[in-house]
């Protein structure tokens, strides 16, 4: 079965490189790509043509190979060798020696009949270990996910892969201009040409722009307009250079077929300072006509729409442009003078005012005192007195209300910001997380996160991809697409191994695809030993104890998770209260049993969220009040958007299961289940004709 790769000098290397980071459970594909020096698209490709396998297979069977040879060789025993060749969990190197060599890796070294029979029916109980969960928290994955995307998308780039299919046909990507000025410091009135000319590109709907984060990094880099093209997978690269020699303007533009790798379109502008915007505008339009994309009259009105008609003013802007992308502090601050000066010189200039606005965000992002909420609210409401018809303002003052989280109040704003601007990356991004987080949404959270991929195509470390594969992963799942989620979350973990939510997501995920309670409550143990003080992770193996009646254990660990919140002074879950409650009481601390029912009460009160039916729902169930409770179930099964942890695990919780004798329990489940599912294909169709699906 094994390869033997030493006949090609390509291979030979690489699995070098494999070999002497063996242990690194860390090193993966984009790892060895540096180590190549050659790109991730590149390494993929030979490796795709000359093995016929992906690079992360390569990379195992490599792993695989050298467990065999220390199997052989040493008295190691399987778990250590699986530490020893870049395993990090032992039943999942035990699962992938089985797959690749036909038996177990103890066989490789007894053959003994007996062993194989108990480690057979060990692995089988492992094997189980990917299946049955509990209500995942809500919050728990999302919460993570907030700060890795709203700060990633103006402080760090993201990703898709290859594996996620993209709407390629009317696809094009902006690369970093050249600047031919030999005065250095006009640099930035030529990024400032550039990226005027991609946020008009991103005004045409037809078109699926790459965010700038996405292409900076080709600056100065020698790859080939193929191999860029592949990496951003789109079919269009637009490349220039230009100069700003006293009042005028030098540009040298070109679009180029990226497949065929020939400039389909070029030309060289000359025209005053004052007539940038018409230049701008022009080149957007002659890239839209030639990629043949359908232009509407209200999206060439916003091209043709002049920022400002003062030049000093936008020279101004473009200079605080180019601060506020050094993306520190004092960067930031930088920015606002020269964005104030701009205004000076032009009273009514409303994306000057945004981006101060923007700027004061930032500086106050993260901070428990918030010293500038005031001037961004001000500055927000300038520019939207100025132009309530441009995505700018409009974002501006979505932030101030995500500042004072009021985070309801800031969706018009970024809704109606991508009426104005369709690619709008940071918008999406900004949405995909508030679904997630604090409104959650699971149609509208996997729509924007799928939409936020495909604008977002690359980054520069294995960590920021680990997370946006988490994030998606967590929307898929919980709108009941499974196995598409097993595979994101598998890219996740390639990317980052050590990922601290991976895991536990992964254990889920496998769940909703094979279910079994008990499997899972034996992986939740492994993830809670890891780290014995994580509320979530303990939280969730205490409840994974209680859907299987097993109290004693439950009370174990929901002390445990009880005892966290009181030395961290915080309040978690407080929806949970109810089933610590009904542990207390069935292991006869009826006193305390009260005190957790009260709490759940107090949290029902204050409960605005589409899941408070169903939590009342399990109050009466407690209260053996159960035809109110099943009115509360059938008033649950109106709601829509509810994750699909409901329909998995409603039937496991003890106190539904009183529910079983009444004559309306499987009619109402059936209602709750079907509605998840009449959504899920829904959205399906819905996903499939926007081509994110």
């Amino acid at each position: 079965m094994s390869l033997n790769y030493t006949s090609n000098s390509f291979l030979a290397e690489a699995k070098a490189k494999v070999l002497d980071n063996i242990s690194n459970e860390q090193f993966g594909v984009s790892e060895l790509a540096d180590e190549m020096h050659t790109s991730r698209s590149s390494l993929l490709r030979k490796i795709k043509k000359q093995t016929n396998l992906s690079a992360s297979q390569f990379i195992r069977e490599i792993r695989l190979q050298k467990a065999a040879e220390l199997l052989k060789e040493t008295e190691l025993t399987a778990s250590e060798i699986a530490f020893e060749v870049g395993f990090s969990n032992p039943s999942y190197f035990t699962k992938c020696y089985r797959e690749y060599y036909g038996y177990p890796p103890s066989e490789t070294k007894t053959k003994k009949i007996e062993e194989y029979q108990v480690l057979q029916k060990t692995e089988e109980e492992t094997k189980e270990v990917a299946i049955k969960a509990t209500n995942i928290n809500k919050y728990i994955i999302a919460i993570t996910i907030l700060s890795v995307i709203v700060i990633i998308y103006f402080f760090k780039d993201h990703i898709t892969s290859p594996k996620i299919k993209v709407n390629k046909e009317k696809s094009v990507a902006v690369l970093p201009f050249k600047n031919l000025s030999e005065d250095n410091s006009n640099l930035y009135f030529i990024n400032g040409v550039m990226e005027a000319s991609l946020n008009n590109l991103q005004k045409i709907k037809d078109l699926r722009v790459i965010s700038r984060t996405s292409t900076e990094k080709y600056k100065n880099n020698p790859k080939t307009v193929i191999e860029i093209a592949e990496e951003l997978q789109v079919n269009y690269l637009i490349e220039g250079s230009g100069q700003k020699i006293g009042n005028e303007v030098l540009i040298s533009i070109q679009l180029i077929n990226a497949k065929k790798d020939y400039p389909i379109w070029s030309e060289q502008y000359k025209y005053q300072l004052d007539n940038v915007f018409e230049l701008q505008n022009t080149i957007a339009k002659k890239i839209a006509f030639a990629i043949k994309a359908n232009v509407t009259p209200k999206e060439l009105a916003l091209i043709d729409k002049k920022p400002t008609e003062n030049i000093t003013a936008y020279d101004f802007y473009l200079k605080g442009l180019e601060n506020q992308n050094e993306k520190t502090e004092i960067g930031l601050q930088k920015a606002i003078l020269n964005f104030e000066k701009a205004i000076e010189n032009d009273s009514k200039y409303a994306d000057a005012y945004a981006q101060v606005a923007i700027c004061y965000y930032y500086l106050d992002e993260n901070k428990i005192e918030k010293k500038y909420l005031d001037k961004l609210n001000e500055y927000a409401d300038n520019a939207l007195l100025y132009d309530a018809t441009s995505e700018l303002p409009l974002i501006a003052k979505a932030l101030y209300y995500i500042n004072i989280r009021e985070f309801k109040l800031s969706i018009p704003y970024l809704e109606k910001a991508l009426e104005y601007n369709p690619n709008a990356s940071s918008v999406v991004l900004i949405l995909s997380d508030i679904y997630a987080r604090v409104i959650p949404n699971t149609n509208k959270y996997l729509t924007y996160a799928l939409k936020g991929m495909q604008l977002n195509i690359d980054t520069n470390d294995s960590i920021s991809q680990s997370y946006v594969y988490l994030n998606l992963s967590n929307a898929l799942v919980q709108n009941g697409f499974a196995k598409k989620a097993s595979e994101y979350i598998e890219e996740c973990l390639q990317y980052n191994p050590n990922n601290p939510f991976a895991s536990y997501l992964k254990n889920f995920i496998d769940y909703a695809n094979n279910k079994n309670l008990k499997v899972l409550t034996n992986k939740m143990l492994i993830e809670w030993k890891k780290d014995t003080l994580r509320a979530d992770v303990t939280q969730e193996l205490a409840k994974l104890y209680y859907f299987q009646e097993d109290y004693e254990n439950a009370l174990v660990y929901y002390e445990k998770y009880i005892n966290i919140l009181v030395t961290n002074k915080i309040d978690l879950y407080p929806g949970e209260n109810i089933k610590i409650a009904y542990t207390f009481y069935k292991m006869g601390f009826s006193e305390k049993a009260e005190l957790y029912l009260e709490k759940f009460k107090n949290y029902l009160e204050k409960d605005t969220s589409i899941y408070k039916e169903a939590s009342l729902g399990m109050l009466y169930i407690y209260e053996k009040n159960y035809d109110k409770a099943i009115e509360a179930y059938e008033n649950f099964s109106l709601q829509d958007d509810f994750q699909y942890w409901v329909v998995l695990f409603l039937k496991e919780d003890p106190l539904m299961r009183q529910l079983e004798s009444h004559p309306k329990y499987e009619e109402t489940i059936k209602k709750i289940e079907m509605q998840f599912w009449q959504k899920h294909n829904r959205l399906k169709q819905t996903l499939k004709s926007e081509r994110l699906l």
